[in-house]
């Protein structure tokens, strides 16, 4: 085995801090130097006074994994990044936070290097990745029910499990957000992070359809090198377990819209999720300016 990931470049890559980012077969396979983005033109962008997203970002670099060894993880550049532009382009502006406030921690190893959107937005909003607001403090002093906010944005990459599936001040977020009406949007790993929205009432989104990264994808990820090893759990076999339909079976193009959580399956759904959730935020801020 070890011969052959040789040979085909299938062994994850060491970092500095001993962890891993993913094999340079699993990057050329799992990534491109551009994306799908379709210009997000929108006729007629949102100009009221709800026009605030919430964007929920994790801090956390590393997974460790079932095997013990680390994954070198955050949120990724392109789930993150054309929501944004998509949400901007409609006339939305983005809050960023992380849980502490500590900067926001971003697969750079998934990076499109030749996609200028994404690298101009990456440009303008470096500050604020490096100093963003605090999700703690929001949640104690921001939260109300005459809010500017039209939705809680959850980006994806599986720095998403990592510090926000049991985070207890994102779960005050996210039952804020539906008792308020506003929208919750969640991509590819992102769904994992709405686990926090569990207490001994229920869950939250229990019934709900979604469309998310398939537990049966990530487990056969290791053998290309982009995970060094077997995941500590399994995002989809947690969600189901909570009431929870994952309507996908592929991490694909995938989006969904159940009540007012909009969810996508994979990086490839990026475009497809930013625009649906643009135009349904449009919608609902339109009916209730």
């Amino acid at each position: 085995m070890g011969i052959l990931r040789k040979l085909f470049r299938a062994s994850p890559i060491p970092t500095p801090d001993g962890a891993f980012s993913p094999s340079p077969l699993a990057i050329k396979l799992g990534t491109s130097s551009t994306t799908d983005y379709d210009g997000g033109a929108y006729a007629k962008p949102y100009a009221g006074t709800k026009n605030r997203v919430l964007m929920v970002c994790t801090e956390e670099r590393n997974m460790t994994m079932a095997n013990g060894k680390k994954f070198s993880t955050g949120n990724h550049p392109v789930e993150m990044g054309l929501p944004m532009l998509h949400l901007m382009n409609a006339g939305f502006e983005i809050d960023v936070v992380t849980p502490t406030g500590a900067p926001v921690a971003i697969e750079m190893w998934a990076m499109p290097a030749d996609d200028a959107n994404i690298q101009k937005l990456y440009r303008d909003f470096d500050g604020v990745f490096q100093n963003p607001g605090s999700l703690e403090e929001f949640a104690q002093n921001i939260m109300t029910d005459d809010t500017q906010y039209a939705a809680v944005f959850i980006p994806g990459g599986h720095g998403a499990m990592l510090g926000l599936p049991d985070n207890a001040d994102l779960g005050k977020v996210l039952h804020w957000a539906h008792k308020t009406g506003l929208h919750t949007l969640a991509l590819c790993h992102g769904p994992a992070a709405l686990l926090a929205a569990k207490s001994d009432a229920g869950f939250l989104y229990d019934g709900y359809k979604i469309t998310v990264f398939p537990d049966a994808v990530d487990k056969q990820t290791p053998m290309i090198g982009y995970l060094p090893g077997p995941m500590p759990w399994w995002v989809c076999e947690k969600l189901t377990a909570l009431g929870v339909e994952t309507i996908n079976k592929k991490a694909n193009k995938s989006v969904h819209v159940d009540r007012r959580l909009v969810t996508g399956a994979s990086p490839q759904a990026a475009n497809d999720f930013g625009r649906l959730a643009a135009t349904t935020l449009l919608k609902r801020t339109d009916a209730n300016s």
